[in-house]
């Protein structure tokens, strides 16, 4: 019997790997990538020649049947997203979960995640926290915002640069302007940047200055 190996990789540096997941791309039979042209980036910088296959949330539903077929014959097989850790807000639970159900073996090693370092560096309680990914784009975004106007604990949220004044402004809407948050982007690379404040504020920031990178937005709880 194989082994599915969830291998997180770089959100920035690429020096942001362990060891470990290096060995592991290297050993193992199949690297499973989100987009094989991204992570043959990080391959060829480190010099691993294990083959590639794209796995991504188009052809996922087609796949996983096959991938167990060959995990349940012996191959070790390790899955990769663009960046961070495969199944947080990218593709990898439908074949986690199929794995489980069919007895095969899955492992996730520890590594890299863009959402700890903005929750950290976001000087908000970081005892309790809900990590709430991309926020619905059309149905069902405005009752997943009401809900959110009783929650207690710091928000995090994921946000690409075009949307980014748009969730902060509807954040302020239901949750109010001077609710403090905090949004990271680029996270891990040249330009990184966290800018604190009230949602009003970051509203204003961002509005003036053009958004650019990834964002992770962290929120106070009520």
């Amino acid at each position: 019997m194989g082994k599915l190996y969830i291998v997180p990789t770089p959100v920035g540096n690429l020096e942001d790997i362990t060891i470990r997941a290096l060995n592991l791309l290297k050993g193992c039979d199949l690297i499973l990538a989100e987009d094989t042209r991204t992570s043959g980036f990080l391959l060829k910088h480190y010099e691993i020649g294990t083959p590639m296959q794209s796995h991504h949330k188009f052809n996922e539903h087609r796949t996983v049947a096959h991938l167990v077929d060959r995990l349940r014959a012996g191959e070790q097989i390790a899955l990769v997203s663009d960046a961070g850790t495969p199944s947080i807000s990218d593709p990898g639970f439908l074949l986690v979960r199929a794995c489980v159900e069919a007895g095969v073996g899955v492992e996730c090693l520890p590594g890299a995640t863009a959402f700890v370092p903005a929750l950290v560096e976001s000087g908000l309680p970081s005892d309790r926290f809900c990590f709430e990914g991309f926020l619905p784009q059309k149905k069902g975004r405005q009752t997943r915002l009401r809900q959110l106007t009783e929650e207690h604990r710091t928000m995090i949220f994921y946000e690409s640069p075009y949307r980014v004044v748009k969730t902060l402004a509807q954040l302020a809407e239901y949750l109010g302007g001077d609710r403090l948050a905090s949004v990271s982007r680029e996270i891990s690379k040249l330009y990184a940047e966290t800018v604190r404040g009230t949602l009003e504020s970051l509203i204003s920031r961002f509005t003036e200055q053009e958004p650019r990178g990834e964002f992770v937005i962290v929120v106070a709880g009520k």
